[in-house]
């Protein structure tokens, strides 16, 4: 039987590029500091997008999405006939039809979502601008992100499971080794690429591995730049930077709701095992500055989650709040034992930019561990 040249080398390209995008957004999601990362999979995956939707209505016949068989009636037929059926196509069989389109739109949305939750949550981004209206809505943005993940894992699952029943009942069809090859066993006319097609592919592929390079080497680039500004407490606030400052991490004020700071600034003599007692005046003055910025004044991930898991819990410990013992639960007790931490208090041992007034995931190194 002729073989038959059914999948171009950009179409095959575009396969292998989105496994290992997928695949690195997924593995760089695990960890906080790996969210520049997560964020630069993530626009290569939209990149890749583009060029696979524009390639769907211009690239050659058998990747055009009119050569996609998406009649409910044939894939009944298809899915009825599978364990009998000797019909052979020579680009996708219907079930395929619909689980690659069923890719390409989840994923998008994936992609739509993600950026949406990088702009509120992170205040970063295209979508920046939303995060003043839309931050107290950041976790709804965060949970549909991951539920289309989850539904895309499956639709990747499923389509994986399909080819692989496809090698173990129709193995002379030949559809595990084409997405490979690019060659099908099969009679029909090879695909043979325009100068115009080769032009969108170049551009097309050429921008999907480009981007992640770009955004991970060009820093306060527009697709990823924080919109957060850093406080100079120092110039905002010189009494409370000066006293807070002389014996730990200058906190920002929004890292605790403003009764916490009240109830914390009323017993100064009992300072956490100190007397870091102050004149009444002054004690007035930082604690006035700490209530107008408290948690509940600002729009930051840090300052609306620590908040919201402490309900109507009187603590004015960060370190004994819900959201902090969450998102430090799996760093070792060891680490806060060391020399270049002394403890879970000094946040500015691994936060290099706490003290102003930023939390950003970048900028996390934990001392002695490699970044």
């Amino acid at each position: 039987m002729k073989n038959s040249y059914i999948w171009s080398l950009p179409t095959r390209l575009f396969h292998g590029l989105l496994v290992l995008f997928i695949l690195g957004a997924y593995l760089s999601a695990e960890e906080e500091s790996w969210l520049l990362w997560h964020a630069a999979f993530g626009f290569a995956v939209g990149a890749l997008l583009l060029f696979r939707i524009v390639w769907g209505f211009w690239g050659p016949e058998h990747s055009r999405f009119a050569d996609f068989d998406l009649k409910l009636s044939s894939l009944k037929t298809y899915m009825l006939t599978l364990l009998n059926s000797h019909k052979t196509y020579a680009g996708h069989n219907p079930a395929a039809s619909f689980a690659v389109i069923g890719i390409i739109a989840v994923t998008l949305l994936l992609v739509l979502t993600g950026l949406l939750t990088y702009g509120v949550q992170e205040n970063r981004g295209l979508f920046a601008f939303l995060h003043g209206t839309f931050f107290k809505k950041m976790e709804l943005f965060e949970e549909l992100h991951e539920l289309l993940g989850a539904l895309l894992y499956l639709l990747i699952g499923a389509h994986i499971a399909g080819v692989f029943l496809d090698r173990l009942l129709h193995p002379s069809h030949g559809t595990l080794r084409s997405i490979v090859s690019g060659y099908k066993p099969i009679e029909g006319r090879s695909v043979k690429l325009t100068f115009f097609q080769k032009a969108i592919a170049l551009l097309g592929i050429g921008l999907a591995l480009a981007t992640p390079v770009y955004l991970l080497t060009v820093r306060d680039n527009p697709l990823t730049a924080t919109h957060t500004a850093a406080v100079d407490y120092r110039t905002e606030h010189p009494l409370f930077a000066n006293e807070c400052a002389a014996c730990h991490t200058l906190y920002p004020p929004s890292l605790l709701p403003g009764r916490s700071w009240r109830r914390l600034m009323a017993d100064l003599e009992n300072h956490f095992g100190d007397d870091a007692s102050l004149e009444a005046a002054e004690t007035q003055n930082i604690l006035a500055y700490l209530v107008a910025n408290a948690a509940e004044h600002a729009t930051s991930e840090a300052a609306f989650k620590l908040s919201a898991s402490m309900s109507n819990m009187d603590i004015i410990a960060v370190t004994q709040t819900p959201f902090w013992k969450k998102t430090h639960r799996r760093i070792a007790a060891d680490i806060f034992a060391r020399d270049a931490v002394k403890g879970r208090a000094n946040c500015k041992a691994c936060h290099s930019d706490v003290e102003r007034g930023l939390l950003e995931d970048t900028n996390i190194t934990i001392p002695g561990e490699r970044s």
